[in-house]
């Protein structure tokens, strides 16, 4: 594996010194890298943008002895991997020892750690100064540009594709809706249809006249006249007074 081919790494890191110190130390960022023009050689460097500005380039070589000296075992894969994991890590330090005569410390070493119990890894850092400090200063401020750069279009990109693809989402819905509408007004209307065609089955077999049902007999009574030759004579009672009565 190339390191070439690794996404370039940051990191906020806060130094300290490994001994009791007076002078006060600045917050620092570090920027892990290859080079392209050597991909098998890893960059580390590490700046306060102020006094303090540290490099270091390791060969394969040099990264096979660190292997040993940690204690890792496994392929080079795989130490190329636990490297790169421990820098992107939470736990990175950046240790700094003695007194330099241009000033601030004289020795510096970045250490991280993947987790905690696991081997460390220890990078040891030379001091830049004059135009070599400026122009690492300068060379980590435009990669940091770079890198947030290309971020920042990756996110823009990504937020597109989530609009499109939320407004298809919502095509697709409202097709949809309006299908489900459809399918509805569908079965109503073959539903109305089939309800009109039997209400006209049934009012056609009732107008036919062969369908009709008898009609029953009238019962209704008459009033008849009685001939006069039938009727009941009535008989008057006629009264007489008998010689017995007595007189008043």
């Amino acid at each position: 594996m190339g390191f070439d081919e690794m996404e370039p790494i940051f990191g906020r890191v806060n130094a300290k010194w490994s001994a009791p110190h007076k002078t006060p130390l600045k917050p620092f960022l570090f920027h892990v890298h290859g080079l392209p023009s050597d991909p098998s050689t890893l960059r580390v460097c590490a700046t306060d943008f102020h006094s303090n500005t540290w490099d270091s380039l390791k060969s394969a070589q040099e990264l096979e002895d660190m292997r040993d000296r940690t204690g890792i075992g496994g392929s080079w894969s795989d130490f190329v991997d636990y490297l790169i994991a421990s820098v992107k890590s939470e736990d990175v330090k950046l240790v700094m020892d003695g007194h330099s005569k241009l000033g601030g410390a004289a020795h510096a070493k970045l250490v991280a750690q993947k987790a905690k119990g696991m081997p460390r890894i220890a990078i040891s850092l030379s001091k830049l100064v004059d135009t070599s400090a400026t122009e690492a200063m300068a060379n980590i401020s435009l990669e940091l540009y770079k890198t947030f750069t290309n971020v920042h279009n990756l996110l823009k990109t990504e937020q597109k594709q989530c609009s499109e693809l939320t407004n298809v989402l919502l095509e697709e819905k409202q097709e949809k809706n309006e299908t489900g509408r459809y399918s509805k007004r569908q079965k109503l209307q073959k539903i109305t249809e089939k309800t009109a065609s039997n209400i006209a089955t049934v009012c056609s077999s009732l107008e036919s006249p062969d369908k009709q049902v008898a009609q029953p007999p009238s019962t209704k009574v008459t009033n008849r006249v009685v001939p006069a030759h039938r009727r009941a004579r009535v008989r008057g009672v006629l009264l007489h007074d008998t010689e017995d009565e007595t007189q008043d």
